[in-house]
């Protein structure tokens, strides 16, 4: 039997004597689910992929059908025939439609239109007690469902239940939610589930979303996303939304309505380019839409990353946990490395890179891992600005104690680039943008913060050169 329409109850009610939280909810899905056993980036590849499967592979091959979601605290939902047809309700921090609205430059890049967050929901204001773990509960008259992330850090999982003893627990908790915060709301939320009819669970559903997940994730590439620096119970508390929490409640819009689409075409792109009988321009079309995706997707990661080391000051100090995490890296070996990559991002905007390194160069103290990401950043930080048929100079070699690496291009430092002068405005701590070029990157304290947080230290002079400094072993 499929869960049944919640019945009207509140605060009052003796089956619900505590207030509802969204934290609760999370709890009542994940009672007798085996602990996890995720970080923070594998859990959310999970729950990336576990969007897509619900979207693509279940929801959208039932186009009659109607229905009732709930997400937190950010829309799960992103396809646009779903949006159109099945009715929303979304708990999101107070501020962010405020932000959104306040601050449309970010939704914009350059040439294109603004990207705003899809409407067709109704939103609910998220309370401090409900937690930031995304939920999502999908209810049609053949297909109910809830996911959500739970658990603490390393130790994360996704939860995924079709029983409907389960969902009705958690329909019941919602209900009584609305009813004691929003009574219109659940009215409306108790009236469409009786206009959705008789449900009825779809028996072979599971049996099929878990081998689904699995090809999704077989199918993505690893890439270097969100790794939050500080554990959750590091967080500041919220009472009330200060610049830099309102900042990172963007921001957590920001990368959902970005990376989650364009992880979902990545997937796709990487499972056409296994086919044999792609002509050359189909192929070399799609490797350049993948590539473009992968820098986006790490892109937004990336302003992510720079928003909670702003949130967490002593995080970016050379202590003892800083230092714990620095291992031998060969700087040398890793540029060669990303030379072709970076190649081929520069060259889709008519740039050139030439890279130079010094022989027999010593290890250095960072993070491989997050070095990556970080230098792919700083390249497209001072290359966005550049006219096309410019040359990118990448160098490294030796400065005493430590490795200099400059990065330089004649066109910048004859004033093509992105000097002093420049109309860049900054938008907190984190971010800032060229309303001219319409390009959104890291502010300087931003990146000089990450390269420290990585054993660094970057200096820059106007827009014509960037330097970083790494100890030697």
């Amino acid at each position: 039997m499929a869960p049944a329409a919640p019945q009207a109850s509140g605060p009052d009610d003796p089956g619900f004597p505590e207030p509802v939280t969204l934290a609760r909810i999370r709890a009542a899905l994940a009672a007798g689910v085996p602990a996890g056993r995720n970080d923070e980036d594998s859990v959310r590849r999970q729950w990336w992929a576990a969007l897509a499967t619900l979207q693509s592979d279940c929801l959208l091959p039932r186009p009659d059908q109607a229905g009732v979601w709930l997400a937190a605290p950010l829309p799960a939902l992103y396809e646009p025939e779903l949006l159109g047809r099945l009715r929303g309700w979304v708990w999101a921090p107070a501020r962010l439609q405020t932000l959104l609205s306040a601050a449309p430059p970010l939704l914009t890049g350059a040439g294109a239109r603004p990207m705003p967050m899809a409407s067709g929901f109704e939103r609910l204001p998220l309370e401090p007690d409900d937690g930031t773990d995304p939920l999502l509960i999908v209810v049609t008259p053949s297909l109910q469902v809830a996911l959500c992330l739970d658990g603490p850090a390393a130790a994360r999982r996704l939860v995924v239940r079709f029983e409907p003893a389960v969902l009705s627990e958690a329909l019941g908790l919602i209900h009584a939610r609305l009813a004691a915060s929003s009574p219109a709301s659940a009215g409306l939320l108790e009236e469409a589930m009786r206009n959705l009819g008789s449900l009825r669970s779809d028996p072979e559903l599971g049996q099929r979303f878990w081998p689904q997940l699995a090809d999704r994730l077989a199918a993505m590439a690893p890439s270097v996303t969100l790794q939050p620096l500080a554990q959750p119970s590091q967080r500041q508390p919220q009472g009330g939304l200060d610049e830099v929490s309102g900042e990172l409640a963007l921001l957590e819009a920001l990368t959902h309505e970005v990376r989650t689409p364009l992880a979902t075409i990545r997937t796709l792109i990487r499972s056409l380019l296994r086919r044999s009988d792609l002509s050359g321009v189909v192929r070399q079309r799609l490797e350049h839409i993948d590539g473009e995706c992968s820098e986006q997707i790490d892109r937004f990661g990336l302003i992510f990353l720079a928003a909670e080391l702003q949130s967490h000051p002593g995080m970016g100090n050379h202590g003892t946990a800083a230092a714990q995490e620095l291992a031998r890296t060969d700087l040398s070996a890793l540029l060669r490395q990303l030379e072709p990559l970076w190649q081929r991002q520069l060259a889709r905007r008519g740039l050139e890179l030439q890279l130079a390194i010094s022989a027999d160069l010593p290890e250095v103290l960072s993070d491989p891992a997050r070095l990556e990401t970080m230098l792919g950043g700083l390249i497209d930080r001072f290359s966005r600005s550049l006219p096309s048929g410019s040359v990118v100079r990448l160098r490294l070699r030796a400065a005493g104690p430590r490795l200099k690496l400059q990065l330089d291009s004649p066109a910048a430092a004859a004033g093509a680039g992105d000097p002093d002068g420049a109309p860049v405005r900054a938008v907190g701590p984190v971010l800032s943008w060229n309303p001219t070029t319409g390009s959104l990157q890291l502010s300087r304290q931003a990146t000089q913060r990450l390269f420290q947080r990585l054993g660094g230290r970057l200096t820059e002079r106007g827009g014509s050169a960037l330097t970083v400094f790494f100890p030697v072993c």
